[in-house]
């Protein structure tokens, strides 16, 4: 029997709305998840402008409602963290352990088959009685979400519903690119530019990871003093004039016995500011562009000067399976900080309120909670 689920809809025009879909049965290895609690992040707003309609939202935790005929390893009534970055396990890149990067599944990268952001590979979801796409092929922001079983990891923790829920992206990508893809070693010194939701993670990340000098960059005194609570040891007042942050890349240099750090992360998505992290780190030091910056921009190759490494990650090298359940386990043992991650909640129907407290920069983390 089909499923009537309220969620909020990107017209493609820079709107969306709130309205009800038809959700099928689930087939061989789909599942139907409850949603209890999706994180907001600024992709799900950028979605609002992707041309075409689609249920919002890639960030969800919630409860097995439904199973497909295929499903062995879950059952109904599991807790389940949902993952965008759906691995199929089988292709050259999940071969080499790149599971964020599928050829076959990813929706963000093209692997040969023209994928763009927010392509569903299922069929089982109506508008209007017309197919409707799933934002990253999951759309969280609605009261049930149909997935391949590819996208569902066990929660198996007592952690509220929307702490896990932001484990999804922000969290995975941030600590993700610190841990995973940075590899930050313990004794190192870390600079991370930008300390919203992404940028406290590669806070936590790089303190996890035991760096002695964590120095956390911002145009925002509040979101300083909040970075000194998941892991900061020093903060830099930026100036929003101060052009690729080059004072500040001085001050970093003050810090670091005037060589430059030994990492050096891009959180701010703000695509002047994608060399920034050069001028930060120290001749062969590690500079990591963290917000996906997607256009042309230019770079002073003297920052590159010398033997220095520039690495632009996705999803932190996500591998869903293993990933989650560490940022679970750390966690649980009060190393990994959500609860205080999370500024406020909001019903779905004040969507539109946490867009904007997100846009204005008011959370640290906003989480629509069902």
């Amino acid at each position: 029997m089909s499923i009537q689920s309220k969620s909020a809809i990107a017209k493609g025009d820079g709107s969306f709305i709130i309205d009800t879909i038809t959700i099928s049965d689930p087939k061989g290895d789909e599942i139907i998840v409850k949603i209890k609690a999706a994180g907001l992040c600024h992709t799900d707003h950028d979605s609002l402008n992707w041309g075409k309609p689609i249920i919002l939202g890639h960030e969800g935790a919630g409860i097995i409602e439904k199973i497909g005929a295929d499903i062995t390893d879950f059952k109904i009534g599991d807790k389940v963290i949902l993952n965008w970055a759906t691995p199929c396990m089988k292709c050259f890149q999940c071969q080499e352990g790149n599971q964020h990067i599928c050829e076959n599944n990813s929706p963000v990268t093209a692997g040969g088959n023209g994928y763009t952001p927010g392509h569903a590979h299922l069929e089982g979801s109506k508008w209007n009685n017309q197919p409707i796409e799933r934002s990253f092929n999951i759309g969280t922001l609605a009261e049930y979400a149909l997935v391949k079983e590819s996208a569902c990891v066990k929660l198996e923790s007592e952690m509220p519903m929307p702490s896990a829920s932001i484990i999804s992206c922000g969290v995975m990508t941030g600590y993700g690119s610190a841990v995973n893809t940075a590899k930050v070693t313990a004794g190192s010194s870390a600079v991370i530019l930008g300390t919203g939701g992404v940028g406290l993670n590669v806070i936590q990340g790089a303190r996890i990871s035991g760096a002695a000098k964590i120095i956390a960059i911002d145009i925002n005194a509040e979101r300083l003093e909040m970075a000194k609570q998941f892991g900061a040891t020093h903060t830099i007042l930026a100036n929003k004039n101060d052009i690729g942050l080059m004072k500040a890349s001085e001050e970093v240099k003050k810090l670091t016995e005037g060589r430059g750090a030994d990492f050096a992360f891009e959180c701010t998505a703000i695509p002047a500011l994608g060399a920034a992290p050069l001028a930060m780190i120290r001749n062969a030091g590690t500079a990591v562009q963290v917000s996906g910056i997607e256009e042309t921009i230019s770079i002073d190759m003297n920052l590159f000067e010398w033997d220095k490494i520039y690495i632009n990650p996705l999803y932190g090298k996500c591998r869903p399976q293993i990933d989650f359940p560490k940022l679970v386990n750390l966690y649980d043992k009060g190393d990994l900080l959500l609860d205080e991650m999370i500024t406020r909640t909001y019903p779905l129907e004040e969507l539109q309120q946490a867009f904007d407290d997100m846009l204005a920069g008011k959370n640290a983390k906003g989480v629509i909670v069902f």
